[in-house]
C-alpha cells in the first residue's frame, strides 16, 4: 500500500451555511483517506467514508494521549491537546475519568431532569411570546437552555452562568481568536472551577463539582488538575455543541416550512426527526482528532505510518452514501440512522441522553407552543459564526 498522495490545504475552502463541501465527496469516492496540510502542525492524514471514521474512532492504535502538547502535531485549532484533560486521554485513564460522571448522564438519571427542562424552556418562550415578534432564538433559547442546564448539575450559581458562553467560544476557535485571547480565557476559568471545588470542600454538596471533590479528596481517584479540567470539559461540550444544534435544527426545519409544519402536526415522530438532523446538520466546521497512529495501520487503501497524525470527520462520513440511502437529503421520517454525531468508540459522547432530552424539549416545545413559526428574514440572509470549530447562526430572528 503506498503513502504516496497529493497534499491539500486543509481546510479547503470557506464553508457556506451548513453546506458540506463537495470535495468531500469527490474523496469519499476516490480518496477516503487523503494526505492534507493544515496551519496548526503541518501534515497528516483526512479520513471522510464512515467505516473507516468508525475505525479509527475505536482502534486503539490511533492514540489522542500521544498528541497532548505536541505543536508539531497536525490539528485545525491553534492550541494542541492540554494534558490531564478526558478527550486528551486513552483508556485506562480515559476510562478512569469517564467512570466518575457517567452516572450522572445516564439515560434514568437524564430522564429525572425532564421536568426542569421543560420549565427552563417554557419560560424562555412566556418571556418571547410576551416581547412579541421578532424574536432572535439563539439568544432566547439556543444558547441559554443548556448553559443553564450543565451549570446546574456542575453546581455554578445564575450569576456565575455567564461566565461560560465567551469562554466556549474561545476554546472552540480556529482562527476567530489568538493564542493569548484562548490562554487567557482558559486560565480565567480554571481559577474559578478551582475557587468553586474549594468551596465544595468547605461547603459539601449533592452537585456534580461536590462528587467530584469527593473524588479527589475522599478517594484520591483524580488529581487537582484533571478535576479542573474535567469540570472545563462538562461545561463546554456540555452547552457548546448543543446550543449550535438547537438554532441549527430550527433553521433547517423553517428553511423549509413544510418541514416544521408536518413535525407541528406529527410530534410523535420528533425523536427520529432528531436522529436525522443529527445525522444530516455538518456541525462541525473541520475534522475532529487528532490522533496520532502508534503503529503502520493499513486504512482505506493507504498505510498510515507509526507517528503520523490522523484526523476524522464523523459529520462528512453520515453523508457517505455506503452507510445511508440518499445521505444528502434531510429524511425526517429516515429508520434506522447509526451516525456518528456523538463520536464513536472510547470517547463516545458522554452527554448524548442529555444533549437528545434537551433538543427534543426545546425543539418540540417550539412546535407545540409555534406551529406557524417563521424565518423573519430570508434564510440567506441569516448571519453565521466563522472562525469557529462549530458552525451555528449568529443570530436566528423568528416571527409567529
Amino acid at each position: 500500500m503506498s503513502t504516496e498522495r497529493a497534499v491539500r490545504d486543509y481546510p479547503f475552502g470557506v464553508f457556506t451555511r451548513l453546506d458540506m463541501d463537495p470535495l468531500y465527496r469527490t474523496l469519499q469516492h476516490e480518496e477516503p483517506v487523503s494526505r492534507v496540510r493544515l496551519r496548526h502542525g503541518g501534515e497528516g492524514w483526512l479520513v471522510t467514508r464512515y467505516t473507516d471514521v468508525r475505525q479509527v474512532l475505536a482502534d486503539q492504535r490511533f492514540s489522542r494521549a500521544a498528541t497532548v502538547g505536541r505543536e508539531d502535531v497536525a490539528r485545525v485549532r491553534p492550541q494542541p491537546s492540554p494534558p490531564d484533560a478526558i478527550l486528551s486521554m486513552d483508556p485506562p485513564e480515559h476510562t478512569r475519568l469517564r467512570r466518575l460522571v457517567a452516572k450522572a448522564f445516564t439515560a434514568n438519571r437524564v430522564q429525572h431532569l425532564l421536568p426542569r427542562l421543560w420549565k427552563i424552556v417554557g419560560e424562555q418562550l412566556d418571556e418571547i411570546e410576551k416581547s412579541g415578534p421578532p424574536a432572535d432564538l439563539v439568544a432566547a433559547v439556543a444558547l441559554p437552555l443548556p448553559v443553564v442546564v450543565i451549570c446546574e448539575m456542575l453546581g455554578v450559581p445564575p450569576e456565575d452562568q455567564h461566565r461560560f458562553r465567551d469562554f466556549s467560544d474561545s476554546q472552540m476557535s480556529t482562527t476567530a481568536y489568538t493564542m493569548d485571547q484562548i490562554a487567557a480565557a482558559h486560565a480565567e476559568l480554571r481559577n474559578y472551577l478551582t475557587e468553586l471545588a474549594a468551596r465544595r470542600r468547605a461547603h459539601p454538596t449533592d452537585d456534580l463539582m461536590g462528587a467530584l471533590v469527593a473524588a479527589r479528596d475522599d478517594d484520591d481517584r483524580l488529581s487537582e488538575a484533571e478535576l479542573v479540567n474535567l469540570g472545563i470539559g462538562l461545561l463546554v461540550a456540555g452547552h457548546d455543541t448543543t446550543a449550535n444544534q438547537i438554532a441549527n435544527f430550527t433553521y433547517l426545519l423553517l428553511e423549509r416550512p413544510e418541514r416544521w409544519e408536518s413535525l407541528a402536526a406529527q410530534p410523535d415522530s420528533l425523536p427520529a426527526a432528531i436522529e436525522e438532523l443529527l445525522r444530516y446538520t455538518q456541525l462541525s466546521a473541520g475534522a475532529i482528532g487528532p490522533r496520532v497512529a502508534l503503529e503502520d495501520v493499513a486504512l482505506g487503501g493507504v498505510t498510515i505510518r507509526a507517528g503520523d497524525a490522523v484526523l476524522v470527520h464523523p459529520y462528512v462520513a453520515n453523508r457517505d452514501e455506503t452507510a445511508f440511502d440518499d445521505p444528502d437529503t434531510l429524511d425526517l421520517t429516515r429508520g434506522h440512522n447509526a451516525h456518528l454525531a456523538f463520536g464513536h468508540g472510547a470517547h463516545h459522547c458522554l452527554g448524548a441522553q442529555l444533549a437528545r432530552l434537551e433538543l427534543r424539549v426545546a425543539i418540540g416545545a417550539l412546535l407545540h407552543r409555534f406551529p406557524r413559526l417563521r424565518l423573519a428574514i430570508p434564510a440567506d440572509e441569516v448571519r453565521w459564526k466563522s472562525g469557529l470549530a462549530l458552525r451555528g447562526p449568529e443570530a436566528l430572528p423568528v416571527r409567529w
